[in-house]
């Protein structure tokens, strides 16, 4: 594969860059639906999860749409698609790839667990431990992604999701299933069991499992087609399952976290270390181990190497947590680490696509495609703040600490999501130099606030101040990163580049490492300052600080700007504020219709009679009648006394 030297001008310094020379051929993805799709995904996920905390779909209905999900719409939907996969168009080094990827990982983590685990769980735990490692979210959240990324480059690669699916569904998961069984049978008080039992239950219970089988099947049975008779059938029952995986999966994440414990703590971070991180790198050298045939002298090589990186990446699917529900056994794991892996992986799939993206890139865009992210991560997060800024308010937990410092630091993240935007608007006017001066003081003076009001929250449980005392604190804190950039505008030497990180050069950079070090003083540096101290410091002591920078300079972005996602997930659905209110108000008009189904017009026409004629007719005298009979007992009860 024929790569081309060339170079980079970016934060003024030439910075090597090797380029494809495959890559005439055009992009490899189509990086600009990722963001559409992965807000589709999240967002479908984001209204379950709503639906579940305010109890509007409770537990019981959950489960029954779980059901639906995994033994109806699920196994359609894989039967449909192994009865129309394309052979012919396969590069099978790809499933090798996956194969060994997955036979590797699931062996390793078995296999540990096996030798560390207590005896009295030790086959549930290697079983479904194995199973969360390998099993990927491929059809609800991945098939999506991959849609949006390869449906106008390499459309083939999509019929890949459910190649590969038989890997998990076939090989793998009956092994986890049988560890399971086994495991259930040792508790038992009378335990019978056998090979054929085993088997039985694992592959014949499993609609999943016997579904692909029964597809693999029908492909070579009925020529690769669908008869006429049941494909419309087939095709409303796989459809529906996109929408409805994704929703369910929002409801599954309800209250998952507090079953997590400090024992299970080790074990969660491994599994997640093994299916994000040594999963993806495995897959991806795998496949560029394995596919040396024909297809490795073009470029289509390294984009499956990259497409088996972001399969790698995808999270753990939530029938894992089906799995262990229908097992009860580790329970707390699996679900905390779905929930958990889920709401990582997007951001690292979305890091990751871009990441890959650039030794295909023309050098000269990629100072703007750095703007063009920092505006799409400032967009969405300046929605978070609007929100949680207003929940703070609202709840008036700003009148106490740390909330004050808290707030402080929201307006702050606000401030740098405005201040981006406006950039983003203005760099492109030439003539308004004064424009790009003030929106630069407001985002870089915003910027260094965050850095430093992060580590004053450390420090207030230190300090003894009366409430009017802390805001003349917080006035004196606030002076102080505008202060340094005032420095920085007296001090410093303008650039003409466009890319806000460098538009006063050298003195810009060594400024950002003061505004950071400042916070060395408070002893918790937070992630942020330390990927922005390392972005400098990289560029201070390196000549030709290489393609990593790059890719670092894009994790800087998205810390930055995307601090108000991690603001929004701590303070932006308040119990209290949020929560309780919506969920009564939900009750109140559920309340108010059930009401109005009782109405006179929606009451039957004969019972609508007979109480007409009541009243004209008979309440008078029944009232009487009433009032008569009450009087009697009266009396009587009086004379009995007496």
């Amino acid at each position: 594969m024929e790569t081309a030297n060339s170079y980079v001008l970016i934060h003024g310094k030439n910075i090597s860059h090797n380029t494809l020379a495959g890559s005439a051929v055009g992009p490899h993805m189509s990086i600009d639906k990722l963001f559409p799709a992965l807000l589709e995904c999240f967002g479908i996920i984001l209204c379950g999860y709503i639906a579940g905390r305010a109890d509007i779909i409770t537990e019981s209905q959950a489960k029954g749409l779980g059901n639906f999900v995994s033994k109806f719409a699920l196994p359609a939907l894989l039967f449909k698609n192994m009865v129309l996969l394309d052979f012919g168009n396969v590069i099978w080094a790809f499933l090798w790839s996956v194969l060994v990827t997955k036979v590797t990982v699931f062996v390793l983590v078995c296999v540990l667990t096996l030798m560390v685990a207590s005896p009295e769980s030790r086959y549930s735990k290697a079983g479904l431990y194995a199973i969360f490692a390998t099993q990927s979210n491929d059809f609800a959240l991945g098939y999506p992604i991959v849609d949006a990324l390869y449906r106008s480059t390499y459309p083939e690669y999509l019929q890949y999701i459910y190649l590969v699916a038989p890997v998990s569904l076939m090989l793998l998961n009956p092994i986890g299933f049988a560890l399971c069984e086994v495991q259930r049978w040792r508790q038992a008080s009378h335990p019978q069991h056998s090979t054929a039992g085993i088997l039985g239950v694992v592959v014949l219970q499993n609609p999943i499992v016997f579904m692909v089988i029964v597809g693999i099947i029908s492909h070579f049975a009925l020529g690769q087609r669908i008869p006429a008779v049941l494909s419309e059938f087939i095709d409303g029952l796989a459809n529906s399952f996109g929408g409805a995986a994704l929703f369910y999966l929002g409801l599954t994440m309800v209250g998952q976290l507090r079953k997590l414990t400090r024992d299970t703590g080790v074990a969660l971070i491994l599994l997640i270390t093994a299916k994000l991180l040594i999963m993806p790198l495995v897959c991806k050298d795998m496949v560029d181990i394995l596919d040396v045939g024909v297809n490795s002298t073009s470029a289509n090589h390294t984009s499956l190497s990259n497409f088996a990186f972001l399969y790698g990446v995808f999270p753990t699917a939530p029938s894992v947590a089906i799995y262990a529900g229908h097992y009860n056994m580790e329970l707390e794991v699996v679900t905390s680490g779905m929930v958990i892996s889920t709401f990582l992986s997007a951001p690292i799939m979305y890091v990751s696509a871009w990441l890959l993206t650039i030794p295909l890139m023309d050098p000269t865009p990629l100072v703007t495609e750095l703007e063009n992210v920092s505006f799409n991560i400032s967009i969405v997060s300046l929605v978070a703040l609007v929100w949680t800024i207003a929940v703070m308010l609202l709840s008036r937990k700003f009148n106490r600490l740390p909330h004050l410092f808290v707030l402080n630091l929201f307006l702050a993240q606000f401030l740098v999501c405005v201040s981006m935007i406006l950039w983003n608007f203005l760099v492109k006017q030439e003539d308004n130099l004064v424009g790009k001066i003030l929106t630069f003081t407001l985002l870089y003076g915003s910027l260094y606030s965050t850095y430093i009001w992060t580590g004053q929250m450390a420090l207030y449980r230190y300090m003894q101040f009366k409430y009017v005392e802390w805001l003349e604190y917080c006035f004196c804190v606030c002076r102080v990163p505008f202060l340094m950039v005032g420095g920085l505008l007296i001090s410093g030497e303008r650039t003409e580049t466009i890319d806000s990180a460098f538009f006063y050069g050298r003195a810009q950079v060594e400024t950002t490492i003061r505004s950071v070090l400042s916070q060395q003083r408070n002893k918790i540096l937070t992630v942020l300052p330390c990927l922005n101290l390392s972005s400098c410091l990289w560029w201070l002591f390196n000549k030709d600080p290489g393609r990593l920078y790059l890719e670092l300079q894009f994790f800087c972005a998205v810390a930055n700007y995307g601090q108000g996602f991690l603001s929004f997930g701590i303070f932006g659905l308040d119990r209290h504020l949020i929560i309780l209110p919506f969920k009564k108000r939900l009750l109140s008009l559920w309340q108010s219709r059930e009401t109005e189904d009782l109405s006179p017009s929606a009451v039957p026409e004969e019972v609508r009679l007979t109480c007409t004629q009541f009243v004209r007719y008979h309440k008078d005298q029944c009232v009487q009648d009433i009032v008569h009979t009450r009087e009697s007992v009266n009396a009587s009860t009086g004379e009995s006394f007496l």
